[in-house]
């Protein structure tokens, strides 16, 4: 180990600073501030790489809060549309039970109406002349016909009997 001008060195060299230290010579303070300014830069990268990290993450986060909001909105454009497809639904159940119930009463009236005409059919060769001399029998007894609560002749609807004699 020799002493030189401030230095003192080992006698080897790698070519670092790990094996030299500098007591003011002019080589090593240059080494020293280049490696200084290695690591000034090196903590520049590092910080602007740590920036653009961070800027990543936000924007990834704005991404999702952004994706999020876009779904809620969607979630309630569904919702809505549930809601009024529910109402349509059941607005349409309650109709379609009206229209059954009214289905079935007219059903009902049309029996009866078929069994009156079976009747006044049944009925008109042996009561030609009853018919013919005084229809307002025939209608009266047909017009107290109730088959299931439907009386075709209280609904409304109105029947005119015409029988037209027939020669002999």
């Amino acid at each position: 180990m020799s002493l030189s001008g401030g230095t003192i060195s080992s006698g080897t060299s790698s070519g670092s600073s790990h094996g030299t230290q500098s007591y003011g010579s002019e080589g090593g303070m240059e080494l020293q501030a280049r490696m200084e300014q290695k690591r000034k830069r090196r903590m520049e990268s590092n910080r602007e790489s740590a920036k653009r990290s961070r800027q990543r993450k936000q924007q990834h986060l704005d991404d999702l809060t952004s994706q999020v909001d876009q779904l809620k909105m969607k979630k309630q454009q569904l919702i809505t549309a549930l809601n009024v497809t529910v109402q349509n639904y059941t607005a349409t159940e309650a109709q379609n039970s009206v229209l059954h119930t009214q289905m079935m009463e007219l059903e009902s009236r049309l029996c009866a109406l078929r069994q009156i005409i079976y009747y006044m059919n049944a009925n008109q060769f042996a009561s030609a002349a009853t018919i013919t001399t005084n229809p307002s029998t025939v209608i009266g007894a047909t017009a107290n016909y109730d088959a299931f609560g439907a009386n075709a002749w209280n609904s409304g609807m109105q029947m005119g009997l015409w029988v037209e004699e027939k020669p002999d």
